[in-house]
């Protein structure tokens, strides 16, 4: 156990949404603080089937990130990766547009044959988060197909389309959430949200259009979040007006939202009870609207992961859920 993580008994018991890479850097932290105390809700909106497995990218990053077996210099995928499948898939004329890794792709096939023997997705992901020796719970959003499908001038296009093989280029009209309608939150999602312990929800600092809207598109997990009696807060994704990883900047800049604090307040109207912002955007914190908590966010290491996960718990824990809504300033 990691020496700064306190134990289970005195540990703030947290619930966390997230996306992929950057909501992953967050989450590290907050389980290695944490641990067990920790509940994190991933994305799945971006899953989708391939070379007739089912790939599940967000949960895989958080997966590999939390289990120390994430690749740390390209930012995705497992460490020590070995392409000899992709090789010989382009010689025999198949899809490599999305590139799956030899260790990777153990992955994928053993999820695939599960959930065609009717194991959820939510206990598939319990069980490798076991087997990697995490102790906070990673659970995806809902156990029900979310198809994130990006509207661009000229299609309609698969999230994974659009993010990997078109390098997120073509101009986004609109983001819709295919399959939202009819899906609900898992029991495991909804238990966490209700449990009578949890002190605050902390929505990770991913793009909150690609990565958070696909879980808040889920009627009763939404709802249960509002309901929730604990603080929520938000950590921007952007810093000085730019993301730090991903098109985050370029999609608010097409659909005619301004990248800034703002912007982000306004997205989560109604749901979050404060914000953590970049220290290059203190000049932000007056006008927000409600309690700011003004911070170094961009986590280059574990002790930036660390660092930025206890002082969100800790700014998220003191404030009055809803109430908080009425006042603000910076911390």
């Amino acid at each position: 156990m990691n020496a700064t993580r306190p134990p289970s008994s005195c540990a703030p018991r947290l619930l966390a949404l997230c996306g992929g890479v950057g909501g992953a850097k967050l989450a590290l932290g907050l389980e290695r603080l944490y641990g067990e105390a920790v509940s994190i809700v991933v994305n799945t909106g971006d899953d989708f089937e391939h070379l007739g497995l089912h790939v599940s990218p967000d949960i895989d990053t958080v997966l590999y990130t939390l289990g120390g077996r994430s690749d740390l210099e390209r930012g995705w995928g497992r460490a020590g990766e070995t392409w000899q499948f992709m090789k010989a898939l382009h010689e025999l004329g198949g899809e490599t547009w999305f590139q799956l890794g030899d260790r990777d792709l153990a992955m994928h096939v053993e999820r695939t044959r599960q959930l065609r023997a009717n194991v959820s997705l939510t206990d598939i992901t319990r069980d490798i988060a076991e087997k990697f020796g995490i102790a906070a719970t990673i659970l995806p959003m809902s156990d029900d197909r979310v198809e994130t499908t990006v509207i661009t001038a000229n299609a309609a296009m698969p999230f994974q389309r659009y993010f990997v093989e078109k390098q997120c280029t073509p101009v986004v009209k609109r983001i819709e959430f295919r399959g939202a309608e009819r899906a609900s939150a898992s029991d495991a999602v909804l238990a966490a949200l209700r449990n009578p312990g949890l002190e605050a929800i902390i929505i990770c600092p991913s793009n909150p259009y690609l990565s958070i809207d696909p879980i808040l598109s889920i009627r009763n997990l939404r709802s249960a979040l509002k309901e929730a009696a604990v603080p929520i807060v938000v950590v921007s994704p952007l810093i000085g007006g730019q993301a730090v990883k991903g098109p985050t900047a370029k999609i608010m800049a097409e659909l005619g939202v301004p990248a800034e604090s703002r912007a982000l307040v306004a997205h989560y109207a109604g749901l979050i009870d404060g914000i953590v912002i970049d220290e290059q955007d203190r000049a932000d914190a007056a006008g927000l609207g409600l309690p700011v908590c003004v911070a170094p966010t961009l986590m280059r290491n574990l002790e930036d992961r660390t660092r930025l996960a206890r002082t969100t718990a800790e700014f998220a824990i003191k404030l009055t859920a809803r109430a908080s809504q009425t006042s603000g300033g910076a911390s």
